[in-house]
């Protein structure tokens, strides 16, 4: 959701119109993402995503049942 939120900010401030343009403002939100999940493994000492918290079955589909 970071990554999601970093790159629409960045895209709308640049008023981006191209793909080009938001290729660009995908990547550095995509970093943004990273870089933050790689502190927070450092701080925590601890993976975020693991074969523990994976969800085989999405959330939607098992609301639908």
């Amino acid at each position: 959701m970071l990554g999601e939120a970093s790159t629409t900010k960045i895209a709308r401030d640049r008023n981006t119109k191209v793909f080009v343009e938001n290729k660009i403002a995908a990547k550095k939100g995509g970093k943004i993402a990273g870089d933050a999940r790689k502190n927070l493994e450092l701080e925590s000492g601890g993976k975020v995503a693991s074969k523990e918290n994976y969800l085989t079955t999405p959330e939607k589909q098992k609301r639908l049942k």
